[in-house]
């Protein structure tokens, strides 16, 4: 029991003198707080004196309203501070903003000016694509080619470059109707393109081309009545003759078919080729010097079938040229260079 009192006065004294600590602590931060106030609030006389016979001026003052003055001072500099720092980087941002600006302002002029290029290109495609259509003779089929879905009008409407009350740039609105153009010009050019494929699968099936090769030579002897060059009688020459002066020139197919027929005949035609081609066409060659084609071989327009000769009833080198049409003989010269007529008849449509 002795050791256990002697313990709780131990405890007890130590609490003691926690608390004693504690007090003169608290006493001693008080005193100083009171001190400071003291200090803070101890009043101080500023004498201005003129050097004139003059009021004197009297400014007191204490401590605490400096600090807080200095206070107020560094708060304004550290604001002041702060916005010219914030200014400065709203005029760099602003600065790059509008240069960004000038650069998209630039890039939209250039871009309206290609638009207005492309609508002028649209509108030549237009007129183009209007006189093609009416020379090859297809028309438009119900579509016009100034009309298109919500233009309203045709491309010089494109070229009216403003901005709409909705705030959309006409050039897009310009872009649209471009857009809806050339959906309906697909289905014409389509037809367009049609129709040559056909034209130049027929061109290729019917006689269209000079029989020599290079397009050389001339007509010596026209179809129809003529003296005969050996008999000196008047009697229907059922061909042509086309005479390059010399032998040796390629004769061409004039048009795609099948050889039906190579012979050769002492008292007329001498070395002859006869092709069979399609819609009761057949042509034929004489007077060959050689003959390359072969009974039965498929040729195509332009393919080489003999040379130019000298055989059989003739009084010099030339092509003895004929068309006919089943059983009836025509004149060939209406179906020389059909292609080249029509070639040329396009540029002049142009």
């Amino acid at each position: 029991m002795a050791r256990v009192h002697e313990f709780k006065k131990l405890e007890n004294n130590l609490v003691n003198k926690i608390k004693t600590v504690f007090r003169k602590i608290i006493t001693a931060g008080i005193s100083g707080l009171q001190a400071a106030v003291r200090f803070l609030m101890h009043r101080w006389t500023i004498v201005a004196i003129p050097s004139s016979e003059k009021k004197v001026y009297n400014l007191h003052i204490n401590i605490f309203s400096i600090l807080c003055v200095m206070l107020a001072l560094v708060g304004g500099g550290i604001i002041v501070f702060s916005s010219v720092s914030s200014y400065r980087v709203e005029r760099v941002n602003t600065s790059n903003h509008e240069s960004r600006l000038q650069d998209t302002q630039a890039s939209l002029d250039q871009l309206r000016e290609e638009i207005a290029n492309a609508l002028r290109e649209a509108r030549n495609f237009e007129d183009a694509l209007s006189v093609t259509l009416s020379a090859l003779g297809t028309g438009m089929n119900g579509i016009s080619p100034t009309q298109s879905a919500g233009t309203g009008g045709d491309l010089s409407s494109f070229f009216d470059i403003k901005e709409s009350p909705e705030g959309v740039l006409q050039e897009v609105t310009n872009l649209r109707r471009f857009t809806d153009y050339l959906a309906t010009a697909v289905e014409p050019l389509k037809e367009v393109g049609t129709l040559i494929d056909s034209q130049n699968a027929l061109l290729t099936e019917i006689p269209s081309i000079w029989p020599i090769k290079g397009g050389i030579g001339h007509i010596s002897f026209t179809f129809g009545q003529n003296i005969h060059p050996f008999s000196g009688q008047y009697y229907i020459h059922k061909g042509i003759d086309l005479s390059t002066y010399r032998q040796g020139d390629p004769i061409v197919a004039t048009a795609d078919g099948q050889v039906v027929t190579v012979d050769f005949d002492y008292s007329g035609f001498g070395n002859y080729v006869i092709i069979k081609h399609k819609h009761g066409f057949y042509t034929r060659y004489a007077h060959m010097l050689t003959v390359r084609a072969q009974i039965g071989q498929r040729v195509q327009q332009g393919e080489i079938i003999g040379y130019i000769g000298n055989t059989g009833l003739s009084t010099g080198p030339h092509l003895h040229y004929e068309v006919h049409i089943g059983s009836d003989v025509v004149d060939p010269a209406q179906y020389l260079n059909i292609r080249a007529t029509l070639a040329r008849a396009n540029r002049t449509n142009r």
